[in-house]
């Protein structure tokens, strides 16, 4: 098992830290969508709202400029056809408005 994770879309990093704090954290939008996505073993015992990835599927071979999940973001602004900021130390996100850890 892995003490660190990454995640990646479209071939470019935009989440990466200490598995625990990733998987119960997240702090990239596209990291989010793809925890609520894992199915519950058992939705009696917990309920929990999934958000769904939706919008434009950009092209992989011709992604766009700046941050890649920008067509599918439901945070994404004029600022994000420029290339993300990393921020954090131990756990790093490439994201114009990351996700406040709660």
């Amino acid at each position: 098992m892995s003490d660190r994770i990454g995640v990646m879309y479209l071939g470019k990093l935009v989440e990466v830290g200490p598995a625990d704090q990733v998987a119960t954290k997240p702090r990239h939008p596209y990291t989010q969508a793809l925890i609520d996505a894992v199915p519950i073993a058992d939705p009696t015992l917990e309920r929990r709202e999934r958000v769904a990835i939706t919008g434009e599927l950009p092209s992989a071979i011709n992604p766009p400029e700046g941050c890649r999940f920008k067509t599918r973001c439901p945070f994404a602004k004029e600022i994000c056809d420029t290339d993300p900021p990393i921020s954090g130390d131990e756990h790093q996100v490439a994201c114009h408005f990351p996700l406040t850890p709660v």
